[in-house]
């Protein structure tokens, strides 16, 4: 019996929609959309509209499952999924992380997503280092709203100031990221920093040299991020203390 095309796009839509750091949640999702891959445009399409409806958690969500069902794709030889992934690369990074600086929390989740693509040879290395100098601009736009002030000055009640004198915890263009949000981010970017950990400490030794390499290159993942997450689950604690 032929599935319904809108009832397949409504499913996925929805685990597009629920989509949260776990690996397990982004496999799920691949693996439905590779199941019905005789429909691989509307559902790509479906990513792509779900990237620009969805709030700044849940794009982020999207950027890593894009990483994982590429590689699903590739393992499985549907290489149309790729291709459009490949073509709407940018629209993709713009959508996560707009020219507007409204997603500037985004930026260090899309280099990671974009760094993974290229080691899986997904993306070129021209593609990545042209998008990553776009990028670089939007870490200092005015509207840049970083989580981790916002959520100070959720927990203080009152405003912390940015570089450009806008008070944090304040609207600053039109966009203000909830406080359930930045709990969510928070424990999100813990889950991830726990498996970028762990992925590190279970490497075998034949592969340490290249993991180590690996790690150099890739500068938006260190140590800093690590310590990041720390800062992070501090400044939750003392939000909730202050309730």
């Amino acid at each position: 019996m032929m599935a319904d095309p809108f009832e397949v796009r409504m499913r996925f839509t929805a685990q597009l929609q629920h989509l949260n750091a776990s690996v397990t949640s982004s496999q799920k999702a691949a693996h439905y959309a590779l199941k019905y891959r005789d429909m691989d445009e509307d559902l790509h399409s479906c990513i792509l509209e779900q990237l620009e409806r969805n709030n700044i958690n849940n794009r982020a969500n999207i950027m890593y499952f894009i990483e994982q069902f590429c590689e699903m794709a590739t393992r499985e030889d549907h290489a149309p999924y790729v291709r459009m992934i490949q073509r709407d690369i940018l629209r993709v990074v713009d959508a996560v992380a707009p020219p507007d600086g409204s997603g500037a929390a985004n930026i260090k989740h899309v280099r990671r997503v974009l760094n993974g693509l290229q080691t899986k040879e997904i993306l070129s290395a021209e593609t990545v280092a042209e998008i990553d100098a776009g990028l670089k601009e939007r870490e200092t736009h005015p509207a840049h709203l970083d989580l981790e002030a916002e959520e100070v000055a959720e927990a203080g009640g009152g405003g912390v100031r940015s570089k450009t004198g806008t008070p944090r915890g304040s609207k600053a263009n039109g966009m203000r990221v909830d406080k359930r949000q930045i709990e969510q981010r928070i424990e999100e970017d813990r889950e991830r920093n726990k498996r970028l950990r762990e992925s590190m400490w279970t490497v075998s030794g034949d592969d340490i040299d290249e993991q180590g390499r690996f790690w150099d290159e890739a500068s938006d993942i260190g140590e800093d991020d690590f310590l990041t997450a720390n800062e992070e689950l501090m400044e939750r604690r003392q939000m909730i203390d202050a309730r």
